[in-house]
């Protein structure tokens, strides 16, 4: 039998577009939902979901349809990014920038939008430093909800979850490295503390090694180079 959201925030979300584009003020769809919710933000402040979105929204609140609010921008055909690859630098900002994981590419390499992933949020756009994304509009006269399906917003909300949970898992990933290195330091520096006189000497005296070793390579380089 199918779960029914048990929360006023739950069936808020429900009625978001799930661009997660920011333009309501809030980081994400959710955090949106939860802010309407608690009488925090008002219910007119999603231009992906239009007019028609805020009308969704005053039914299940109650309340009356009111305009879109302009400082939150305009009702628009739904955009795709493209990214023309002829100028692209491969910085991955706008990758950093995509909050469901839809451009794809590496450091130093051409990026590419998975069309059917882009939520049309515009976030890839400003951090570009050599201006080489485009917003092109896919639904010409069609706006708001008559541009975007729920099967498309209910796997815009998925992929978003699916990022949300990759960073943190990265974020986790790197502290714990973060964590072992300091261990690691602290562990040498014991063990500088407590070692003999003759363990120093033999390690001292294995650095000054290696050491040369790296000079002599240099020198060798530098010859080659000469020659």
């Amino acid at each position: 039998m199918p779960q029914h959201p048990s929360t006023l925030a739950d069936r808020i979300e429900d009625l978001l577009p799930q661009t997660q584009c920011t333009k309501c003020g809030y980081p994400a769809c959710r955090p949106y939902a939860e802010a309407i919710a608690t009488g925090e933000a008002n219910y007119n402040q999603c231009p992906p979901g239009g007019a028609e979105g805020i009308a969704r929204l005053a039914q299940l609140l109650g309340k009356p349809v009111i305009p879109l609010n302009p400082i939150n921008g305009v009702e628009r055909p739904r955009p795709v990014a493209v990214i023309d690859e002829a100028l692209c630098i491969g910085c991955t900002l706008c990758i950093q920038a995509c909050p469901v994981d839809a451009i794809v590419g590496a450091a130093k390499q051409m990026h590419t939008v998975v069309a059917e992933l882009c939520t049309g949020c515009d976030l890839c756009v400003a951090p570009c430093p050599v201006d080489c994304i485009a917003m092109v509009d896919v639904t010409p006269g069609k706006t708001g909800w008559d541009a975007w399906t729920q099967q498309q917003a209910d796997a815009a909300r998925r992929h978003h979850d699916l990022h949300t949970a990759r960073l943190q898992r990265e974020k986790a990933e790197n502290d714990a490295r973060l964590a072992a290195k300091a261990a690691a330091k602290l562990q040498e520096v014991q063990s500088q503390e407590t070692a003999t006189p003759e363990e120093l000497a033999e390690k001292e005296r294995k650095r000054a090694i290696i050491q040369a070793a790296i000079e002599r390579a240099r020198l060798k380089k530098e010859q080659q180079e000469k020659s």
